[in-house]
């Protein structure tokens, strides 16, 4: 059952997020909020599961402790430590990429079931859009992230291995599907 907190989640990803794009389609940010969501939701994901998966990038995108702060107040406990626990860095400025990666692993190691379910809906859809955008424009892709290819597709892998370690799902055998192509195509 719904009820009004996730339009009021819609609405606030939707403020949050008004100007930022994905960084290689350029599509408004939103689209991956609501996909995120509504894998979440396919997979079984509760009411504040699918908040949380609305609200994700906020803390890491959108100012940190006090962003984090204002989700626990506005949509309660449960959303606040699911938001966090999808979140690798809350400070600002950032630490160095591959060193928030690797805590952010750790991290899930002993994930909630909740945090694990939003971690691998963002990763499904990330890792679909980056297949996406591979195959339009090729090795170029690679300029867009941090970790260039070799870092990106390590943690890709590696998010997948943490999470398929607590436990099989039909959500996990296709990120890992969809990991696999990546690896794949761009070898």
């Amino acid at each position: 059952m719904q009820t009004d907190r996730l339009s009021d989640a819609f609405a606030y990803a939707a403020a949050l997020h008004a100007r930022q794009r994905r960084k290689i389609s350029g599509e408004p940010y939103l689209a991956h909020l609501m996909a995120v969501a509504a894998i979440v939701l396919e997979h079984g994901g509760d009411e504040d599961e699918a908040v949380a998966a609305l609200l994700h990038d906020a803390v890491e995108d959108q100012g940190g402790r006090p962003t984090l702060e204002r989700i626990r107040n506005r949509f309660g406990q449960r959303v606040a430590e699911i938001v966090s626990g999808c979140s690798d860095a809350d400070e600002t400025p950032k630490p160095p990429w591959r060193e928030r990666k690797e805590a952010h692993l750790a991290r899930l190691q002993n994930a909630s079931p909740s945090i694990r379910l939003v971690v691998a809906a963002d990763k499904l859809h990330n890792s679909r859009s980056l297949l996406r955008d591979y195959r339009r424009r090729g090795e170029e892709v690679w300029q867009n992230f941090r970790g260039g290819r070799d870092g990106t597709l390590w943690y890709f892998r590696a998010v997948a291995e943490v999470l398929k370690r607590a436990g099989g799902s039909p959500l996990l055998e296709e990120l890992d599907r969809v990991v696999t192509e990546i690896e794949r195509i761009s070898s």
